[in-house]
């Protein structure tokens, strides 16, 4: 039987068992009598062992049984030796592996002499691939004697299943079980749907409606080796009308309960809000039209916030393997390390905490390798302020050195001596940022401060967060990402310059000012402002943008951030805020300097949204900072 089309669900079920395993196994290694943790792995090996032996992937079943055996000898002593936790970790890397090669259609790769080497340390003789599952795991999908799917012929059974409670990815298990019953007869159909579980319906009891020739008790030992399959009962009788059609097309969507509790509920007060305005709207009650539209507005609002929470993920999802990482980096550099995570329950848009694992893995690595010295701490920390996701990573190692960065700023001739001296910290540790820039002292396989960071600091920027780099020198270095939550919907800033109106990302602005035009100070040719002790560069937006000039009595000031250093720019008016969907441009347009997306507001008129780092950038021979570093 082909079971090509439940592989994607087994190796999504099967990774997120390995990253139980990994975790664990880390957690055994702090504590390693936590009997708990021991009988969790082994229920984890468990799992893995009876999905791998139902889809047939022999030396995966064979694989992660050794494991389970493994596991099963310290469960009476109780206690995990440090040996045995690197041989997991090496078990756990080699089913990470086999995973691999079956989703890139290729061989399962040779296990036999890792089990070996684990049968020696178990005091076993080793067993043979074909041995090594003596009927502890269910026959292997499809290994077993075929009925014809279209003999109409043997008593007809409707066999009821219950998964146990806590069953992860139930909705695969359950698709397991039915494939296991489609090797013994006809089915006809089941409840749910075989699409409907294929979508991911949360099911707990599954009923099937079967046509065979073999007894309950084949059927029964059958379904019931497969794990996590609690109960199984069988009615000989069953009525044609109970009996839905296999076919049924059902469209479903994965949601959590109260989510679509509270869609229905949001659905039921729109339905009564449109009756309401179509009464008001016919007897011309205008007050209760006005009601009406603001009560749906509410509704829409409300809605729209639930709906965004159906995409949001929490951090977790990519911090879960971070401990392995610092296990495994702290060894290879001798290093003694240890890792605090808090805040993993913040939720951000899926599609940003999909971009943001690799930056955080390479921001963890840097600090392994370049910050912490022969011992540390690193803490990755998250939490919300208002519409923003801060992910800080930080450790209490050597921290960087400013004269070190200016030394590399002058050898690379990327600075002038004037301008380097004229650096902020803040603006310093942002050229650890610029491509190939690096303070350590030796190559090693692990980046140092900085090779690397231009693409951390790149893929922070594009999904519209920003990075800030701060340092003490022997004291330990702070990376704070601040992040929009979702990457669809965001609060723009809207701005008039040369008569259009334009969008900036809330994200992107750190506050506004009104100012007379005669505060506006030149030096030599450059318009500043002085701010909280600071010297304030400015430019007018439209002389960024190439639009024409309105000169007014009062400046209207947006103050951001680029290159690590405070700009104001010059607009025309401010006239307020949107919560805004923005799609992105589309050729040509989206080779326009500056500009990151669009929207449309309710009157139909299209806004752009500006990118004040991509703007710089693209006018840097007009607007260099450096040079303004130099003249003020």
């Amino acid at each position: 039987m082909d079971m090509s089309k439940y592989q994607e669900l087994f190796l999504s079920e099967t990774r997120e068992h390995l990253r139980r395993m990994s975790q664990l196994t880390i957690a055994l290694e702090q504590n390693p009598s936590d009997r708990e943790g021991i009988d969790a792995l082994f229920r984890e090996a468990h799992s893995i062992k009876g999905m791998a032996a139902s889809m047939g992937y022999e030396r995966t079943t064979a694989l992660s049984h050794h494991l389970e055996d493994f596991l099963d000898s310290f469960r009476s002593s109780g206690s995990v030796p440090e040996a045995a936790v690197d041989r997991l970790l090496a078990g756990i890397d080699l089913l990470e592996g086999l995973l691999g090669s079956i989703e890139a259609g290729q061989p399962e790769q040779d296990v036999d002499a890792f089990i070996a080497a684990g049968t020696d340390l178990l005091g076993e003789e080793p067993a043979t691939e074909s041995e090594s599952e003596p009927g502890a795991a269910p026959e292997a999908v499809g290994s077993t004697e075929k009925v014809d799917p279209a003999a109409g012929s043997g008593r007809s059974f409707k066999v009821m299943f219950e998964l146990a409670e806590n069953t992860p990815a139930p909705a695969a298990r359950a698709l397991l079980a039915l494939e296991a019953l489609k090797t013994l007869g006809r089915i006809d159909s089941c409840r749910p749907t075989e699409e409907e579980m294929k979508q991911g319906f949360a099911v707990r009891q599954l009923a099937v409606w079967l046509q065979s020739e073999h007894a309950e008790e084949v059927i029964r030992e059958k379904v019931g080796a497969m794990p996590d399959i609690a109960r199984i009962s069988f009615e000989a009788d069953r009525r044609q009308e109970d009996r839905p059609r296999l076919d049924e097309d059902v469209r479903t969507v994965r949601v959590r309960t109260a989510l679509l509790d509270k869609f229905v509920n949001l659905t039921g007060e729109m339905i009564t809000n449109r009756y309401m305005l179509q009464s008001a709207t016919r007897s011309r009650d205008w007050d209760d039209v006005e009601t009406g539209l603001n009560l749906l507005s509410r509704l829409v609002t409300d809605l729209h916030y639930h709906v965004l929470q159906v995409r949001m993920t929490p951090l977790d999802g990519i911090t879960s393997n971070l401990p392995r990482l610092v296990r495994d980096q702290a060894r290879k550099c001798g290093k003694q390390v240890k890792l605090e995570i808090t805040g993993g329950e913040v939720e951000l848009d899926r599609a940003i905490l999909e971009d943001l694992a690799d930056p955080l893995v390479h921001m963890v690595r840097n600090a392994i390798d370049h910050g912490i010295e022969e011992e540390g701490t690193i803490r990755v920390k998250a939490w919300r302020e208002k519409d923003l996701a801060l992910i800080e990573v930080a450790d209490d190692g050597r921290g960087i050195d400013p004269s070190s960065v200016r030394k590399r700023l002058s050898e690379k001739n990327l600075l002038t001596s004037a301008q380097i001296k004229a650096l902020t910290e803040r603006e310093l540790f942002q050229w650890i940022c610029y491509p190939g820039f690096s303070t350590a002292a030796e190559v090693t396989e692990t980046s140092g401060r900085g090779v690397g960071m231009d693409v951390v600091k790149a893929a922070v920027e594009n999904l519209g967060g920003m990075l800030e780099i701060h340092s003490k020198r022997d004291e330990g270095s702070r990376f704070l990402m601040k992040m929009p939550l979702s990457i669809a919907i965001m609060k723009v800033l809207l701005v008039e310059c040369a008569g259009q109106t334009l969008g900036i990302p809330v994200t992107r602005v750190l506050r506004t000012l009104d100012i007379r035009s005669e505060e506006v100070q030149l030096s030599g040719r450059q318009r500043i402002y002085p701010l909280d002790d600071e010297v304030i560069p400015l430019y007018p937006l439209n002389e960024l943008l190439h639009l024409p000039t309105n000169g007014a009595a009062v400046v209207h000031l947006v103050i951001t951030e680029v290159q690590g250093r405070k700009v104001g720019l010059i607009v025309e008016r401010l006239t307020g805020q949107l919560e805004a969907f923005v799609k992105a441009m589309a050729k040509p347009l989206n080779r326009v300097a500056g500009i990151s997306g669009a929207t449309i507001t309710g009157e139909g008129k299209i806004i752009f949204i500006l990118d004040p780092q991509l703007l710089f950038e693209a006018e840097a021979d007009q607007f260099s900072l450096s040079d303004v570093e130099e003249s003020i």
